[in-house]
Order: C-alpha cells, then structure tokens, then sequence
C-alpha cells in the first residue's frame, strides 16, 4: 500500500535520463501546459524538494563522495522523506505531480551504473517509497559525451559528471534504456538530442492520453492557452529551494 494507506487520486509523472538530457527543463515547461489547461500541479527533484532533501542533495552533489552503498541508502532516505512529505500528500489531493528523477535514477546509477545488486536496491526502494510507482516516466536520451559537454557549459556540475569516468556513464545510460526496455507500458523514450521545443511537444503528447479518463484530477477554472504560469514547487518549509532549469 502506499504510505498513507490510501488510494491516491492524483497523476505521479518522472523525467529520467543522463546528464545534461535537460530534464528539469522539461518538468518546467510540462508544468506551464498543465497549469494552463486548469490541472494543479507539485513539481519536485530528487534528491532534494524538502529540507532533509536538500541537505542531502548538498552533501552527495557537491561536498562528499560516499561509496556506491552509502549513495544508495541517502538517495533513498531523501525520497522517504519527499514521498511522506510532498508527493503523497499532492497525489491526495488530485494533483500531477512532476519528479525529476525518482528510484529508476537509483537503479540506473548505483545499480547499472555502479554495480550494486539492482534487486538489493529495488527493495530499498519499496522500504523508503512503498509502492508507489511512475504512472508514466519519460526517459529523455541523449550519448553521454553530448550531455556531459552541456552539463560543463551549465551553471551546477555535481561529482558524477566531475569524477566518474565516461565508462560509468554509458553503464548508467545503458541502464535507463534497459529499464525502459522491461517496462514499456511505463516508460516513453525520447530522442534528446530534440530541440526543447520539440521534446515538450513530446511529452505533452505521451501525457495526453493517460490523462483524459483521470476525472478524480484536480482542477482549475483556468481557461486553456499556449503558455501557463508554473505549477506549485514543492518547497521545503522554512528555505528557498529552485528546480535549476
């Protein structure tokens, strides 16, 4: 059961994909669609979306290099804490709720990436997140030397694409697409070497169909149009905490 023990009534979407495949871009954009069309949405990150989150994010990223092991066990304490904290309370409420990685990143990077057993890590996965599952991933691909000189260019570069070696990568790349691969009714691959433009036509369009019979959805008065402000961001109480785009 999920952690409320509850039937949840809301729409849980992730993006996945290797560095520099521009996913918190996309979380942004799909956000401006649905919010515009009258849907409520919570946009979050892993690690990350709460102060424990954020704290966690911090230290792995960007001050500490834990072993694969220890990695795994605070990806997944920081995602106990955002699924208790964030998305099972938004998915009760009937909203979409758009997560810029989840477990399947675990799984790609500790797993494949790695090589931690990837059956020891999904069931740490169901001990921090229960069962709680993607409705729909979008996997956004892209080779690992293009996403690796965009991520150079950008303003945060973490230790994955600072110390790990392109062989890594391409294991973890490899890994997404294999995961894909067992769960097509899950996941939907993009090509990401798309224009942005063109990746969130994408992925509005994957959207489209898995929305149309959620009537439990919550949603707004808001009248259709091309653009839309952004959906709620799931902000840890008593800080600031911003999606990098």
């Amino acid at each position: 059961m999920h952690l409320d023990g509850g039937r949840r009534r809301g729409f849980f979407l992730t993006l996945e994909g290797p560095e520099g495949s521009g996913k918190s871009t996309q979380a942004h954009r799909l956000a401006g669609r649905l919010t515009a069309a009258g849907y409520h949405c919570t946009v979050t990150r892993e690690p990350g979306g709460t102060l424990l989150g954020e704290e966690v994010r911090q230290i792995m990223l960007h001050e500490l290099s834990p072993v694969p092991a220890a990695d795994a066990l605070l990806f997944n304490a920081a995602r106990s804490q955002l699924v208790a904290e964030v998305i099972e309370p938004a998915l009760a409420r009937g909203d979409v709720v758009i997560c810029d990685r989840f477990t399947d990143s675990t799984l790609a990077y500790q797993g494949y990436g790695a090589g931690q057993s990837i059956e020891a890590l999904r069931g740490l996965a169901i001990y921090a997140a229960g069962d709680l599952v993607p409705d729909l991933t979008i996997l956004i691909d892209l080779p690992v030397e293009e996403g690796l000189r965009r991520k150079r260019d950008s303003a945060e570069v973490n230790r994955f694409e600072s110390t790990l070696d392109l062989a890594f990568h391409r294991r973890v790349r490899d890994g997404f697409l294999a995961l894909a691969a067992a769960e097509p009714s899950r996941f939907v691959v993009l090509d990401g070497h798309l224009s942005p433009e063109q990746i969130e036509i994408a992925v509005a369009e994957a959207l489209r169909p898995r929305l149309s019979d959620r009537t439990e959805l919550r949603r707004s008065n808001a009248e259709l149009r091309p653009h839309g402000l952004p959906g709620e961001m799931s902000e840890p109480k008593g800080t600031s905490v911003r999606m990098d785009k």
